[in-house]
């Protein structure tokens, strides 16, 4: 049912020698920030759209009821707008934890406000990994949202922290906010 992904992630990047890395985040990391970082910036990856289509069955629910959280899905001429946080790199040793159901790491470029770009790390949970549960109709995932709790607390509670997140970053993200609205 899930997918441990802690030492996969582990393996997939050196950070030997390295005194900081960007990471960019584009759901809870957004607005749950628990771990340590040097500076953050509103950024945007460009290719990408973010989509609850991803199982929770170890934060926002439960192997016998998963939550559904955000992931990204491939979308040429899409763009996601979330936050970078440049960390140090013992930081992925929370992260690779928290992200472990499913999600793995992968290097982007991100686009900040005056225009630079760097390269990020992002969590990503692909469509093969075992919690991946896909695209429903936004009324089906919000009552899925609505129904779901685990250790973390309610799903309904990620939605809602996620929408508000991203009104203050000024993103209109419709997926987001088409669900949101159906959660009454």
């Amino acid at each position: 049912m899930s997918f441990d992904t802690v030492e996969h992630n582990r393996r997939r990047q050196n950070f030997e020698g390295v005194s900081s890395v960007w990471l960019f985040g584009y759901g809870s990391l957004i607005y749950k920030v628990d771990f340590p970082y040097l500076e953050k910036r509103p950024a945007t990856i460009t290719g990408w759209e973010r989509r609850f289509w991803q199982g929770s069955h170890d934060h926002r629910g439960t192997p016998e009821s998963p939550g559904r959280v955000v992931t990204l899905i491939e979308s040429p001429r899409a763009s996601c707008m979330g936050m970078a946080y440049r960390v140090p790199p013992d930081v992925f040793e929370h992260l690779d934890v928290r992200e472990k159901n499913g999600y793995l790491r992968f290097a982007t470029p991100m686009t900040f406000a005056d225009g630079t770009v760097e390269e990020g790390l992002v969590y990503i949970a692909t469509t093969d990994n075992a919690a991946f549960l896909g695209p429903a109709p936004a009324a089906d995932i919000a009552l899925q949202i609505a129904r779901s709790a685990g250790p973390s607390g309610p799903n309904r509670d990620y939605l809602l922290n996620l929408a508000a997140a991203l009104r203050a970053l000024g993103d209109q993200d419709p997926h987001v906010f088409e669900i949101e609205k159906h959660l009454g």
